[in-house]
């Protein structure tokens, strides 16, 4: 994948609403970093460094069979499932779900190209934030429609919120079903496009900071080193 790095500063973190978030962030990066230190020649492998492998990867998914299917949820309970893909030369997606057998509680079209998102991934911290200017307090976090979209300090767009997938991408959810991590490639099944898609799964801590702010930390797994990504989510009034 292609590398450049970012700056790590996110405007939309600095709101109050949001602060409790970020702290539990550092607070748990201190907590792990003190635990591994009789570790540090232990393996550094992380699932944001599996998608070096794209380039080696066939269609077809390869990554699912190594990983297998297992038939139940693997995931604790303060633990999600989130999914980032989208075709090389198109818009990247994420979907949330409770679990990897469910339906997406949370699924938009980010306003960036999957190769911009690939780039910003070189950095040893990724924070995407999503923040809805909403007025009304009756919808939850998660069911608000409008999102301006940050991606480490700089706004990239609005996105809006779609209550169901297209046949592409209920495809790919369809093919991912069951998988808790890993990244890959997937054949596409549009004659249109590069005819590949890319895709990194992960669980992510689940962090509520108050009905109007909650965040989303990736877990590595086996709790190995290696860079983070968050995903914040804010209601600003």
């Amino acid at each position: 994948m292609p590398s450049v790095r970012s700056s790590p500063r996110c405007n939309p973190m600095e709101t109050p609403g949001i602060a409790y978030l970020i702290r539990h962030s550092s607070a748990s990066g201190d907590h792990n970093n003190n635990n591994n230190n009789n570790n540090k020649r232990s393996s550094r492998f992380s699932v944001l460094k599996v998608l070096k492998l794209f380039p080696m990867l066939t269609s077809g998914c390869k990554m699912v069979g190594l990983l297998g299917r297992p038939r139940k949820p693997m995931l604790k309970d303060n633990s999600t499932t989130a999914t980032i893909f989208g075709q090389r030369k198109g818009r990247v997606s994420l979907a949330i779900q409770e679990d990897p057998y469910s339906m997406p509680m949370f699924f938009i079209e980010l306003p960036m190209l999957t190769s911009a998102l690939n780039k910003e991934m070189a950095s040893d911290m990724v924070r995407i934030a999503l923040e809805s200017e909403t007025k009304t307090q009756r919808k939850k976090l998660l069911e608000e429609f409008v999102w301006g979209v940050y991606c480490n300090g700089r706004k990239v767009g609005y996105s809006i919120r779609r209550k169901q997938m297209n046949e592409e991408e209920a495809n790919v959810m369809q093919h991912l079903r069951g998988v808790s991590m890993g990244a890959g490639v997937i054949q596409s099944s549009e004659q249109s496009g590069d005819g590949e898609i890319t895709y990194m799964r992960a669980r992510f801590e689940r962090v509520v900071g108050s009905k109007d702010s909650e965040a989303f930390h990736m877990i590595n797994p086996d709790d190995a080193q290696g860079p983070e990504l968050s995903i914040f989510f804010v209601r600003v009034h």
